[in-house]
């Protein structure tokens, strides 16, 4: 793979668009790839100027600020519905963009995958890992991974561990990762008397060492792409409860790989997790199904098949079967 970095001086530098036709030119490429609105966007102008053919991995609209969800977004989707082939992360994206206008037959839906073998539990690990963490053998971990910020509902989670604490006291809460709402979980914990009972964990990049000291790991989004945490927790045998969104629902099969709780639901998600720790046999049936998934339909290794026999069609569309080798962009 060879990495070109094209650098802007400001978010509307124009100089980019002639650096990138001049790499267009130089390189011969034949598909630009691109994966968010400004890209897209681009990807869509390099194929109206130059022989090239503009292809689109969406993986959703998930900013909150008002510029994104009145400006870029509703321009996103129109520009994207002109597009000769589009990739879906989801179903739930598939079909907001036939909505807006994109044709059917020009969506291929092809969830997100993960290396498997990168993500891969090491069960002797588990107790030094925990011991890292000042967790002692008697605790029972409940974990989470991703932005601080509204839309992953981690006050839902606090709140929910809150109550189930009540009756199981050994329960421990780590949250992993940064964002805006850190200051007000955290203020939301301390209110609710849980101390260092849940722990905010901050940015880190030993998320597969975190898994060891989980128990049960626990996404309460409001809204999702398809997501990568629980893809990971999948990989690694953490027993997954995540809310229905996104795509979600069709990473984590309901009762398979998993349960799968309403968005928003508090009693919902203190229900499935109670149930989760009082039957650990089943949580880590479903743990084990989750694995042998993300080694077979999620691995990376079937999302890139699928993915290059995109780029195949595309070229062989463009070109005879005998043409030179295609070369891919990805903006």
């Amino acid at each position: 793979m060879d990495y070109v970095e094209v650098i802007e001086k400001h978010s509307f530098d124009p100089s980019i668009w002639f650096a990138l036709r001049r790499l267009v030119r130089d390189r011969r490429i034949d598909i630009v790839h691109s994966h968010d609105y400004k890209t897209n966007v681009l990807a869509w102008l390099l194929a109206q100027s130059e022989p090239v053919t503009a292809l689109s991995t969406v993986h959703g609209w998930t900013g909150r600020s008002q510029r994104e969800q009145w400006v870029y977004y509703p321009c996103d989707k129109r520009v994207l519905a002109r597009f000769p082939k589009l990739i879906a992360v989801s179903s739930e994206i598939c079909q907001e963009l036939v909505r807006h206008g994109a044709r059917p037959s020009r969506i291929a839906t092809v969830l997100n995958g993960i290396d498997h073998r990168t993500f891969r539990r090491d069960r002797s690990r588990e107790r030094s890992v925990r011991g890292t963490l000042g967790l002692s053998d008697d605790d029972v971990v409940i974990g989470a991974v991703g932005r601080l910020e509204v839309q992953k509902r981690f006050d839902l989670l606090i709140d929910a561990f809150a109550e189930l604490r009540t009756a199981r006291p050994e329960l421990r809460l780590l949250i992993a990762g940064d964002g805006s709402q850190r200051e007000a979980l955290q203020a939301r914990a301390t209110g609710l008397g849980l101390g260092a009972t849940c722990r905010l964990l901050g940015q880190r990049n030993d998320l597969v060492d975190l898994h060891h000291a989980f128990d049960l790991f626990v996404q309460s989004s409001d809204y999702e792409g398809t997501p990568n945490a629980v893809l990971e927790a999948m990989a690694l045998e953490t027993p997954v409860i995540a809310t229905d969104v996104g795509g979600t629902a069709e990473l984590v099969r309901d009762g398979l790989d998993g349960c799968i709780v309403p968005a928003g639901d508090r009693g919902a998600l203190v229900r499935a997790t109670a149930a989760a720790l009082a039957a650990p046999d089943l949580a880590a049936s479903h743990a084990r199904e989750a694995r042998r998934r993300v080694e077979t339909t999620l691995s990376f290794d079937a999302r890139m098949a699928a993915v290059e026999a995109i780029y195949v069609e595309l070229h062989q569309r463009r070109r005879p079967i005998n043409a030179a080798p295609v070369v891919r962009a990805q903006v």
